[in-house]
């Protein structure tokens, strides 16, 4: 095996794949040179390679025209440092690409964390460009490290949804549903959502659309007030006011819910891509109008209302409960090197992943 290598996928077919080989080149002043050690691999990746050219994933780690590397969250290890403050040995976590290696040129570093300042990256969005330093950060701990990286970037997708629906009132939504219900971010903002329904403001139900082959793990969840499967939709209370978020991408479902509600329909949020080749025209949709959710912007406006130590602190306080309950309910299993990327990425792609399996990937 090469100095380095890369898993990249075809940006015009992302069914082809192949491991390119290369070579360390010699650092500049100022970078450093991250070793990956292991990530999570969810649903969430593929998102990123199917809106790879129009939300610009593919910008994060260039590769050869025609090709790309999927970002992924994950831990890595300063293998080289030209950067003062930063040292070898010292545990990263953050945006990395499925391979060997990183070089970042970081600014604004701090005891907890550095933003990477490469030329290639700036003009994307900002949460990416944030790195952690494990050791500094106080929301990391090592007993929970792979959920850190299976969780927490979705978890944090979902908690600037459940914010942005409880600043608006929930649209005046009495219930939410939310479709692919056994997936990660799905259930982690059934979970936000709920914590909101215990309090003194109460909040609304919250019920899970999914397939009837995971009904059974979403039950078991605990975070649905009511677990319903794609085919039993039109059972769905339609005259109660709903706000809708389609973690899925199924067009085919997504217009039977508006249809369902009509005007009932409140708020419509267009997060995930599981479906991305059920597709359909929202042209004509009865009810609200469907949005694209895309978590960097909030996080923005919420880092500018709060203060970016304002923002993480609450992010941290809601994420410590969470990630407990969480860990009954993923088997993690672990896959080392090369060989083991290409199957746990068609499994995810083809969407045959069981919702209660969790994926990570190790370098060596």
């Amino acid at each position: 095996m090469a100095d380095a290598w890369d898993f990249e996928v075809s940006r015009a077919d992302l069914g082809a794949v192949r491991i390119k080989q290369g070579t360390l080149t010699p650092l500049n002043p100022g970078e450093i040179r991250l070793k990956v050690d292991r990530f999570a691999f969810t649903a969430n990746n593929i998102t990123y390679a199917s809106m790879g050219e129009s939300m610009a994933y593919w910008r994060f780690f260039p590769a050869e025209a025609g090709w790309g590397r999927v970002p992924v969250w994950g831990f890595a290890t300063i293998a080289e440092s030209r950067c003062e403050g930063l040292s070898v040995g010292e545990r990263i976590y953050g945006y990395l690409p499925m391979g060997t290696h990183l070089v970042l040129q970081p600014t604004r570093i701090n005891a907890a964390s550095f933003v990477d300042a490469t030329a290639h990256r700036q003009g994307l969005a900002a949460a990416y460009n944030l790195y952690n330093r494990c050791a500094g950060d106080p929301g990391y701990e090592a007993a929970f490290e792979d959920l850190q990286a299976l969780l927490k970037p979705l978890y944090v997708t979902s908690f600037m949804i459940d914010d942005q629906l409880a600043e608006h009132d929930f649209f005046g939504a009495r219930q939410v549903v939310i479709s692919s219900a056994s997936s990660k971010t799905a259930f982690a903002l059934a979970h936000a959502l709920k914590q909101r329904a215990g309090g003194a403001s109460g909040g609304p139900r919250v019920i899970g659309l999914t397939a009837a082959s995971n009904r059974a793990f979403v039950q078991g969840l605990g975070c649905y007030d009511e677990t319903v499967i794609y085919d039993d939709l039109k059972n769905l209370d339609a005259a109660q006011p709903t706000a809708f978020v389609d973690m899925a991408g199924n067009g085919p479902i997504r217009n039977a819910l508006h249809e369902h509600f009509r005007d009932n329909m409140t708020f419509s949020l267009m997060v995930g891509l599981a479906h991305r080749d059920q597709r359909a025209s929202m042209a004509g949709l009865p009810g609200a109008k469907p949005i694209l959710f895309f978590a960097p912007d909030r996080l923005k406006k919420r880092g500018q209302d709060w203060g970016r130590e304002g923002l993480f602190q609450r992010i941290d306080a809601a994420w410590r409960p969470f990630v407990r309950a969480a860990s009954g309910w993923l088997q993690i299993s672990t896959g080392h090197g090369p060989a083991a990327f290409e199957p746990v990425y068609r499994a995810m792609l083809d969407g045959r992943a069981p919702p209660a399996d969790a994926q990570m990937l190790a370098v060596e």
